[in-house]
């Protein structure tokens, strides 16, 4: 009976709860899908129970349908991903997510009275909306009222570890994103740490490896535009695992899931590592000693920068996290450089291949666009003013510090400088703030796995603690921002963005593809495959030399 007061309390929007008696007449949208889904139901109850081969349902072989992909592992990316990147914005415009932004609004109403200019300002939007936005959001507003918590004495009382931690939701035609949101939306997923690491980059490959920067965003568009063929290929594609189920079925579906979180979670090493570098520059002289044990600055500053950000990863309501995220991390001319260094191109290629590691949101953001249409345009202007961003940091950067320059930028900054002290704090709150954002979808997925009578907030808090306290481990024993972040883009990111999207493209298209786009797809392919095998080897040859 708790069980169920839960669920209208807090009612988990999916294509199972389209049904539901209490709520309104459902968008033209909704009610294709809950079709589709009846559909694909009917088909699985008739091939289960052995009906007539005539029904309509009936096929000879089960091809995966709309539910089919919102029902298998793992169920919640595209809830967490959609956090994660601040996908849509209804109040608080490109910042956090419509479901997540009306509880947290329902939570800062009681406190109006007390500290109303403060929480007025928080929940503002940042965009200032139209009078027929305004008039769309409150019908969406009350078509939703089913989502919002129930104002029942009798259904408050729910016990705390009953509570689902997250409310999943739905972008509903009303709360789609525009060009402009949906190009910061990109921008903000693919400009990350990457840009500290850009002049290394140069140092590494020289000023010719510029042109490696360019080639990956040409075929980064490219390969961004194949997932949108993808999505439009079959009803019911939302996500990037959604892609690898149509294309491969579900060993597809959890194989790309895999290497998608664990590329989440290698930045969240990344997070550590680079908190861990950036404070001990600012306190070098930092230690902790316990007994006969010391911990130098860089040990102790990571140790407390996971203690920092692991109550985070235990909130509830992301939103406010999403809308910190938000802070852009950026920061003289004599140095000449290298034209061309092959041995260090390897590394190069991992470095500037992790700067466009955003596809596995791409296909979230397109699911959430006004006019899906403008995708092609937009994903452009995404990569290009990221590109921008990446050699213009490269170029400053390196020209500023030359062959002296470091893994991030930031450790070369004058010391005595309060330009560069502002620079590096900036550097140490960015990634503070994103660390439970990156590592929520990891967790959700890993929740989900959990018996349903183990799925408690304590269950879950201990589960969470652990993945960071694991990050943690391997950031103490693998503390080479640089080497690790050329791995990640060697290994995984050449996967994410280019050798998967060609070969699922391929696969769920066949033989409508052309001959010049088969072409084009094996050229990707085999430019994917040879970076990351080079990349790959170089970075793990480096990372075992520098133990030795």
């Amino acid at each position: 009976m708790r069980s169920s007061v839960s669920e209208r309390s807090l009612i988990i929007e999916s294509d199972d709860d389209d049904d539901h008696p209490q709520s309104q007449p459902p968008s033209a949208a909704a009610a294709r899908r809950r079709r589709h889904h009846d559909q694909g139901s009917g088909s699985d109850s008739d091939s289960g129970s052995g009906s007539d081969s005539s029904s309509p349902c009936a096929t000879p072989r089960a091809e995966p349908t709309a539910s089919s992909y919102t029902q298998q592992w793992p169920q919640s990316y595209r809830q967490s991903i959609d956090i994660l990147s601040s996908v849509q914005s209804p109040n608080l415009s490109f910042l956090g997510t419509p479901t997540l932004s009306r509880l947290s609004n329902s939570f800062t109403n009681s406190f109006r009275g007390k500290t109303p200019e403060i929480i007025s300002n928080l929940v503002k939007p940042l965009l200032r909306p139209t009078t027929s936005d305004e008039q769309q959001r409150e019908e969406a507003r009350k078509s939703s009222q089913y989502l919002l918590p129930s104002r029942k004495p009798s259904l408050q009382q729910i016990p705390e570890d009953q509570k689902p931690l997250l409310v999943a939701h739905e972008v509903s035609p009303h709360q789609k994103c525009s060009y402009t949101q949906a190009v910061v939306n990109g921008i903000n997923v693919l400009c990350g740490v990457g840009i500290l690491s850009t002049p290394y980059a140069i140092k590494q490959g020289g000023w010719l490896g510029l042109a490696i920067l360019c080639l990956f965003a040409i075929l980064a568009w490219y390969t961004g535009v194949l997932l949108r063929r993808c999505l439009d290929s079959k009803e019911g594609l939302e996500t990037y695992p959604d892609i690898g189920h149509a294309a491969f079925g579900t060993t597809g579906r959890i194989a790309i899931s895999i290497i998608l979180y664990v590329e989440l979670y290698a930045c969240c090493i990344e997070y550590l590592i680079l908190e861990s570098d950036n404070l001990s520059k600012l306190f070098p002289n930092a230690h902790l000693t316990i007994g006969s044990l010391t911990l130098n600055s860089h040990v102790f500053f990571a140790i407390l920068t996971t203690i920092i950000v692991m109550p985070t990863t235990w909130l509830r309501d992301l939103s406010c996290l999403s809308y910190l995220s938000g802070a852009v991390d950026n920061v003289g001319f004599e140095n000449e450089g290298t034209v061309l260094n092959l041995p260090g191109i390897p590394i190069a290629i991992g470095l500037y291949g992790y700067c466009y590691s955003g596809h596995g949101v791409f296909p979230n953001i397109y699911s959430s666009l006004k006019n899906r249409n403008q995708f092609p345009s937009i994903l452009f202007t995404c990569i290009a003013l990221s590109t921008i961003l990446y050699a213009g940091a490269a170029v400053m950067g390196y020209k500023m510090f030359g062959e002296a320059t470091k893994s991030q930028f930031t450790l070369n900054l004058p010391e005595n400088l309060v330009v560069s002290k502002v620079a590096v704090w900036t550097t140490v709150a960015n990634p503070i703030t994103k660390y439970a954002l990156t590592i929520i979808p990891l967790s959700m997925s890993l929740e989900e796995l959990l018996p349903p009578n183990q799925q408690k907030y304590s269950n879950i808090m201990m589960l969470r603690s652990a993945l960071v306290v694991s990050t943690l481990l391997i950031a103490l024993s693998v503390p080479f921002f640089g080497l690790v972040m050329a791995l990640v883009g060697s290994l995984l990111t050449m996967l994410v963005t280019y050798i998967l999207p060609c070969a699922c493209f391929l696969a769920i298209l066949k033989t409508k593809v052309t001959w010049h786009q088969v072409a084009a797809c094996s050229f990707i392919m085999v430019v994917g495959v040879c970076c990351a095998c080079v990349g790959t080897y170089s970075s793990l040859s480096r990372i075992i030399q520098s133990y030795t």
